[in-house]
């Protein structure tokens, strides 16, 4: 039982080491991400989750080292769990570092005109993103006032005044007006 419990608790490596690796393994993978493109934090394809799943297990060993404990395991999961919640902090209270960190909007259409050279900057293809743009009730990329590829990953379209749908609000207003009209020609 002593066994057991030794071998769950004993660390492998010094604590200082752990924490040290956890968080530049953090930071290395953060600044990848942000490298690679809004397109691969959008919506996951089947290559994407693949790949999210292998590079979980390749940085394993960089931040467990030559560590199998318990305790080992613990203190890495803290420590990348702490690390993330104060860069998410940071991010949320200062536009400039969020900007550093996410990136900015990308726009990718402007008034119904594709802009390919962003397609190609972002990763993406334009078939993708024509569906997004029906998701979000646009026909045609000519219905669109400008769209946007956000640094999450979202897809964002202004659809153009003239093309957007009317909505029971916009029924109303108009059935009153036509009643104000009808009312002043009796």
């Amino acid at each position: 039982m002593s066994r057991m419990w030794n071998d769950l608790m004993h660390l492998g490596v010094p604590a200082s080491d752990k924490i040290i690796r956890t968080v530049a393994v953090y930071l290395a993978l953060a600044i990848i991400l942000r490298l690679a493109g809004k397109r691969d934090l959008a919506q996951l394809n089947a290559f994407d989750l693949v790949v999210m799943l292998l590079l979980s297990n390749v940085v394993q060993n960089a931040i467990i080292g030559p560590d199998n404990s318990l305790a080992g395991g613990l203190i890495g999961a803290v420590v990348l769990i702490g690390v993330n919640a104060v860069v998410v902090r940071v991010v949320r209270r200062n536009d400039r570092v969020a900007r550093l960190l996410e990136g900015s909007p990308t726009t990718l259409v402007t008034d119904g005109e594709w802009d390919k050279a962003a397609l190609r900057r972002e990763g993406l293809r334009q078939a993708d993103v024509e569906a997004a743009l029906r998701r979000q009730n646009a026909n045609e990329v000519t219905d669109v006032q400008r769209l946007t590829i956000e640094p999450g990953g979202a897809i964002v379209a202004t659809i153009k005044p003239e093309e957007e749908s009317a909505t029971a609000a916009d029924v109303a207003r108009l059935e009153a007006k036509l009643d104000a009209l009808l009312a002043r020609r009796q």
